[in-house]
């Protein structure tokens, strides 16, 4: 009996290994994506009963929100194909629609989450795309800690950057706070903004100075990502409670108060600085001139600018006398960027004429494109290399 047992059992672990062998190498070899030397690139997706295949990819003229989509052709083959024109050296984004259902490319495991929009990516070529590769490079490390958090009533979840050679050195380091925006979290720049590459890139080539990269979850509603907190594996939501309304803001200083009671940073205004893109902008804008005499170096990204009129914090008070206190105790760099096609570039330069009357200077960029992770790249790759000098 026990002979039988052993032999089934062996059976049944010859067939796993079996099935399993046939997953990894069964099928037709289907190259997606292809990249070609002359920067055009052909996805391929295999569909024979399909009766309509679209891809829609973050290089198309975007509608609203949303990139566009182009119709696929299909071969005799089954298999559905698309080649773009000439692309420029960049991160890029894609998915397929089949028969109007969106779905992944089964040729190209790479996968990132926006919010609760999951698409394929792939890099091409160098330039500017070099960074957000690893590279043969010294590199840092990525931490996800857990902190204790007084003013939301939690711990919370944070992922922090410490640069090349931190672990093995007595060294203080200045720290870059890095914030996400609307329905992102504490992954968001890691993931989408490739920041520990970009830093990685650019301290290893002496462009920037080594520095600890702090990346919060603003949604202070939440603990942590979806699915890396208690509530376990749940839908991302675009806005939660407490979105934009001074909590974050309120609260910022329980983390300011872990990072500089838990890792070797220099803890003046000299050694901070605090950047964000969109929502992440406008907590920039807000923290900064809340505790108007505690950071440096100040980024907005795509930044929202006031706050919503149901907004009755109190850190909303007194705006323009925060802005001039903050301007009078001096910084080294008040960064602000936008792409020309972005929905907030109206609300941008309106608070850029307040600035100006003001007398408040600032460092102003200007790029094409619109509200999107190729221009926030951008503005990390280019941000970083003026600070703490």
């Amino acid at each position: 009996m026990k002979k039988l047992l052993f032999a089934a059992a062996g059976l049944l672990l010859s067939s796993a290994a079996l099935i399993s062998q046939q997953a990894l190498w069964g099928g037709s070899e289907i190259v997606s994506p292809e990249i070609h030397d002359d920067y055009t690139v052909t996805f391929r997706l295999q569909a024979p009963n399909a009766t309509e295949v679209k891809i829609t990819g973050d290089w198309m003229p975007w509608q609203g929100w949303t990139p566009g989509s182009e119709i696929m052709e299909k071969g005799e083959d089954g298999i559905w194909t698309y080649t773009t024109g000439v692309l420029e050296p960049e991160l890029y984004s894609y998915l397929f629609t089949v028969d109007g259902l969106n779905c992944h490319d089964p040729n190209n495991v790479n996968l990132i989450r926006d919010v609760a929009r999951v698409t394929n990516v792939f890099i091409l070529g160098d330039g500017r795309a070099g960074l957000y590769r690893v590279n043969d490079v010294p590199h840092g490390t990525v931490a996800r800690r857990w902190y204790d958090s007084p003013g939301n009533n939690k711990t919370r979840r944070i992922s922090i950057y410490t640069p090349p050679g931190y672990e093995n050195s007595r060294e203080k380091y200045p720290v870059l706070y890095l914030l996400h925006g609307v329905g992102g979290d504490e992954e968001a720049w890691i993931a989408l903004g490739g920041t520990a590459q970009i830093m990685d890139n650019l301290i290893a080539s002496g462009k920037a100075k080594p520095m600890i990269v702090v990346m919060p979850n603003g949604n202070v509603s939440q603990q942590a990502a979806p699915g890396e907190g208690p509530e376990g594996f749940i839908k991302p939501s675009f806005q939660l409670p407490n979105t934009m309304d001074g909590k974050m803001e309120e609260t910022f200083m329980d983390i300011i108060k872990f990072v500089e009671g838990n890792y070797r940073v220099i803890p003046k205004k000299e050694g901070r600085a605090i950047a964000g893109l969109s929502m992440g902008g406008y907590h920039t804008l807000h923290i900064s001139r809340y505790y108007p005499n505690t950071f440096d170096y100040i980024g907005l990204f795509s930044p929202a600018i006031l706050p919503n009129e149901s907004a009755d914090s109190k850190v909303y008070d007194d705006f323009e006398a925060t802005l001039k206190k903050q301007m009078e105790n001096g910084y080294e760099l008040y960064w602000i960027a936008i792409g020309k096609a972005d929905f907030l570039y109206g609300a941008v330069e309106e608070y850029r004429a307040r600035l100006d009357a003001m007398g408040m200077p600032y460092i102003y960029r200007e790029s094409e494109g619109g509200h999107t992770w190729s221009n926030w790249r951008i503005y990390l790759s280019e941000f970083v290399q003026e600070l703490f000098k």
